[in-house]
């Protein structure tokens, strides 16, 4: 039975269906000429100092507490520094204008607590983070976002070093190609069903060396030679 006519609806998008607002009006992000719909706008970073290591136990326990951190739906990046006794946390917060699951500070906290980390309040420092800028172009464009200088050269080098390196790249490219379209052009001008239908002139039919030299076609018969 197909239950999608009846499936329930968010409170957050009944809200916005009773002002007669979009739900995504303000999460499209346009590249390329394309639109492209995100489920944040605006989300927020929480981080979180002078964690006790006894509490965090070891580097093992700190990954399961990580990952248990990242099964939650309202958590989109955690990272916990046992050495640092630090944490890193990026979370859809109570409040925020979207329908995805949210989680406040002081359920995060509890979370905590409930692993057997007590985290002081008055460690934790908080901003709000651009999902656009800080997060979905980071992960959608690497190329200028993480841009670094090949290995034992420094960014100055580099940035003197790249335009003709980029130089070199487009050439080889497109001799690359040229090779390709060469060997794709002889191999085309073999097959006269094939050259026939790309419009090409095919090659003549070559003769067999033993048809060369007795001047016939290598379908012909021959003869045979009896030695003594």
């Amino acid at each position: 039975m197909d239950r999608r006519d009846i499936r329930e609806e968010s409170g957050f998008a009944k809200d916005l269906k009773n002002t007669g607002k979009d739900e995504y009006i303000d999460y499209t992000v346009t590249e390329s000429g394309k639109s492209y719909r995100i489920p944040y706008k605006m989300v927020r970073e929480m981080v979180i100092t002078g964690v006790d290591k006894q509490e965090l136990k070891d580097i093992p326990h700190s990954a399961r507490i990580q990952y248990r951190l990242l099964l939650l739906d309202a958590i989109l990046k955690a990272k916990i520094e046992f050495i640092r006794g630090k944490v890193t946390i990026t979370y859809n917060p109570t409040g925020a204008a979207n329908s995805k699951d949210k989680i406040s500070k002081e359920e995060i906290i509890k979370f905590f607590a409930e692993q057997g980390v007590h985290i002081d309040p008055k460690n934790i420092a908080e901003r709000e983070v651009d999902y656009i800028s800080e997060i979905y172009k980071l992960q959608f464009d690497p190329a200028q976002i993480r841009e670094h200088a090949p290995y034992g050269y420094t960014r100055e080098e580099w940035k003197k070093m790249k335009p003709q390196y980029m130089e070199k790249m487009i050439e080889g490219e497109r001799k690359k190609q040229e090779k390709f379209h060469e060997w794709q052009d002889g191999y085309i001008r073999k097959y006269p069903e094939i050259a026939k239908e790309y419009g090409i002139e095919a090659e003549p039919v070559k003769k067999g060396i033993f048809a060369k030299l007795r001047g016939k076609d290598k379908t012909e018969k021959g003869f045979w030679f009896h030695g003594v």
